[in-house]
Formats: structure tokens, sequence, C-alpha cells
């Protein structure tokens, strides 16, 4: 058990690791650099702007401190926002997208669950058509159109919510519907097609042939071998939707940790697009190893390959 959990472990940071040098060195070869703009700045305030930001250096000097740094939480200081450190200004932005995403998470799992295990259960009725009509909607309509239309009904012609704006607990209504509609949507087809395969099953003809319960049945065996498939994209799904939609952000006027990101894309806020992107692929990396061990308490067979593995 341990030796699995620490090879996962390992991978996890040989992965980070590369992640970091990947956008570090993507980011050196974007043409430009962070200091250009309409106004010409004069050449000795530029040479003072590079030494200050350490780019007059070779850039193996540069991963080599940039490296140093992260090791040491350091994540730099924003080239356009004046002394302003890129840990704290995502620290600041974060908390919104981190609420607007728990709630958003919870959402899209208890409602896709719910959906896929209706429409397994009731399988060509009504109920399962009405769950797969709404789970092939979540898929095709991208989430920026769900987030206007909500709005246009629920904001302007039913005055039932604000437009913009995050503060109260209404706010989250809107923007938590169009994020998570996606997700509910994945989480129902695959709940519905792994519980169907499930509930087909020869083990579960042999639960019914011992006489347990239809409840016992359910919990015991259709849910816990049901919802593998849900674990695997919850994972992901996680980390996409707690660091927030950029757009959905945007259209709610969210204050997020993604509206801090497009604008340093904006203004090649090189230190502040670094931070953002490693603190994105970190988070979904955790979510990923979260989910690893989540799978070892689900279903027992991970375990023991775990074991024969390590």
């Amino acid at each position: 058990m341990v030796r699995y959990f620490l090879n996962k472990f390992f991978y996890m940071l040989v992965s980070i690791l590369i992640l970091i040098t990947a956008t570090f060195f993507l980011m050196k070869a974007i043409p430009g650099d962070p200091f250009m703009s309409e106004k010409k700045v004069p050449p000795e305030v530029q040479a003072r702007l590079y030494q200050q930001y350490g780019l007059d250096q070779p850039v193996w000097k540069q991963y080599l401190k940039y490296m140093g740094n992260i090791a040491q939480g350091d994540l730099g200081i924003s080239m356009k926002q004046l002394n302003q450190d890129v840990s704290g200004l995502i620290g600041k932005t974060f908390s919104a997208s981190l609420k607007l995403g728990l709630v958003a998470i919870v959402v899209s799992v208890v409602i896709g669950v719910l959906l896929g295990m209706l429409a397994a259960l009731y399988h060509r009725r009504l109920i399962d058509n009405l769950a797969m009509v709404i789970a092939v909607l979540g898929i095709a309509v991208p989430g920026f159109l769900v987030a206007a239309l909500l709005q246009y009904v629920f904001s302007y012609k039913l005055h039932m919510f604000r437009v913009m704006g995050f503060t109260g607990p209404l706010d989250y209504v809107l923007p938590v519907a169009a994020l998570s509609f996606q997700p509910i949507a994945f989480i129902a087809r695959l709940t519905r097609s792994s519980m169907l395969e499930v509930l087909h099953a020869e083990y579960i003809k042999t639960a019914k042939a011992k006489g347990l319960s239809w409840a016992q049945i359910m919990f015991k065996h259709v849910i816990r071998n049901g919802i593998m498939p849900v674990v695997t994209y919850v994972g992901p799904m996680t980390a996409n939707i707690v660091t927030g939609s950029v757009v959905i952000e945007q259209i709610f006027g969210i204050g997020g940790i993604g509206k801090q990101f497009v604008q340093a894309i904006g203004v090649r806020d090189y230190t502040l697009i670094m931070g953002i992107t490693i603190f994105y692929g970190v988070l979904l990396m955790l979510a990923r190893f979260a989910t690893d061990i989540l799978y070892v308490f689900i279903d027992p067979r991970v375990k023991l390959v775990g074991r024969k593995e390590g």
C-alpha cells in the first residue's frame, strides 16, 4: 500500500518538474518581451528592467534561478503589476474561483450521478430518454452559450437574479448552473453506461439468487462498482472546475483567477502567466493523485495491483 502511494507520488513530482521546465522554456520562446509597448521605452530604462528581472542573464541561469525560487515556494514578481508577487495575486483571486468551483463540483456529482442512476434503473423509459437528452445538450452546447441563455431568461426576463456580481448566496446560482452543466452531462452518461453493465453482470444475478434485498444489491454491488468510471472523471473535472472557467468568470463578472490569467496574457506578464500555468498544472496533478488514492478504497483490486507493482 505505502509503495503504491509513494510510486504515484514520485511520478506526480516528475510530472510537475516537466511541467515547470516546459512552461519556462515555452515562455522564453515567445517573440518579444514583457516591456514592449506602443510607447518606446528608453534603452537605459529597458536595461534596468532587464537587470531587475534577470532577463539580461543567459537562459540557463534564469532557469536555475527560477527553479531555486520555485523550490522555496516563490513564483516571482509580476512584471506588470507594481510590487505584486505572483503567489499573492493567485491567493487573492483564487478564493472566488475556489468558492464557485466547490459548489459546482458538488452540484455536478450529485445531479449527474442521480440522473445516471435513474436512467439506468428506468432503461428505455421516459426518465432514461429525458436524462439522455439533457446529457446530449450538456455535451453539445458550450458553456458560454448556457451562461448567456441563463442570464437572458433569469436576469433580463424574470429578474430573479443579478446579471453580474458575486457577493451573496443567490449570485452562485447562475454561474454554478453554467459551470456544472457540461460535467453533469458527462457524469450522467458515465453513470448510466457503467450501471447498466453492472446490473447485467453475473454476480448481480447471484446476489439476487442468494435472496439479498434490492437495497443491499444497489448499495453493496451496483453503486460501488458503477461509480468507478465517475471517479476517473471527477479527478480532472475537479481541477478544471476549481480553477474556474475563464469565460464563465468573464460573463458573470467574477474576479477569479481566470480573469488574472487573461489579463496577464494580454500584457505579456511572463511571471504571472508561468505562475498561474504551474498552479493549474499542480492542482490537476493533485486531483489525479487523490483519485488514485480513492481508487484503493473503492476497489480492492487496485490495492492488489499496487502491491504487485511495488
